[in-house]
């Protein structure tokens, strides 16, 4: 809690923020400060990055919770410290060289299969799903207009790579263990396997920007954000009716964009 003086230092006679402190806050600001952190390994928190990444399995609320603190102390729900996503790049690129090894890629599709889903599967899809929410959030679901009564991109973003991260746990790491029994299996059992996979990682994605999205106080209508559960069984019932096979798919999608 800040003390009495330090908010009237930072407030004019009408609440607004002064011209000073309002500079600090803007989205240039804020983006500036992130990427300074970001060539300073020292300055990044692991540790908590870490704790952060455990808490999105077991108990994503209180991953929220923080974020909802750090609007409190930092006047901004965006992360300020890139630690997380270091660490997610790391992941990427154990994950998908694993992939590669396990499905017996050579050294230069593994590298294409690493820049694909690096800038195409997280960041490209992402910046397109946290723009398209940011916008939909903003034009369609804020209670009423006000400074802090906007969802900021960087925090869409976040959102985003936070649902991404047991996606690609899920799809990338567990399912490696079955993914040749997945992939080359034509029975019932083997694209059941790998569909129930893909049903548990996208409906964790489903749940996790629910929670993001509800943790903010000036949105409504948030519930709609799990409407798509309806969606996504009802597809996971078909494919296993119709036999589709959603892991082989994307095996042999990537093996087509590598080769």
């Amino acid at each position: 809690m800040l003390p009495t003086t330090a908010v009237n230092s930072r407030t004019q006679g009408n609440g607004t923020l002064n011209s000073r402190d309002a500079a600090r806050h803007t989205a240039g600001a804020k983006r500036y400060k992130y990427l300074r952190r970001l060539l300073h390994f020292r300055h990044m928190d692991f540790e908590f990055a870490v704790w952060q990444m455990l808490y999105l399995f077991t108990s994503p609320q209180k991953v929220y919770r923080n974020f909802q603190y750090r609007k409190q102390t930092k006047d901004q729900w965006a992360r300020d410290d890139p630690a997380f996503l270091v660490l997610l790049s790391i992941w990427l690129c154990v994950s998908t060289i694993m992939f590669g090894v396990v499905l017996q890629m050579g050294f230069f599709q593994t590298l294409k299969l690493l820049l694909w889903i690096v800038f195409v599967d997280c960041v490209g899809v992402g910046l397109l799903i946290a723009t398209l929410m940011w916008f939909i959030t903003n034009k369609y679901m804020v209670k009423h207009q006000g400074r802090d009564c906007d969802v900021e991109w960087g925090y869409a973003f976040d959102v985003h790579l936070n649902a991404f991260y047991p996606l690609l746990v899920i799809l990338h790491f567990i399912q490696l263990f079955f993914i040749k029994f997945v992939v080359s299996s034509e029975m019932f059992i083997g694209y059941f396997l790998g569909n129930t996979f893909w049903l548990i990682a996208i409906g964790y994605y489903i749940y996790i920007t629910f929670l993001g999205y509800s943790a903010l106080p000036f949105l409504k209508y948030t519930v709609a954000l799990l409407y798509p559960f309806a969606g996504l069984i009802l597809l996971y019932v078909l494919s296993l009716a119709l036999g589709w096979n959603f892991t082989g798919m994307l095996y042999q999608f990537y093996k087509y964009r590598v080769n």
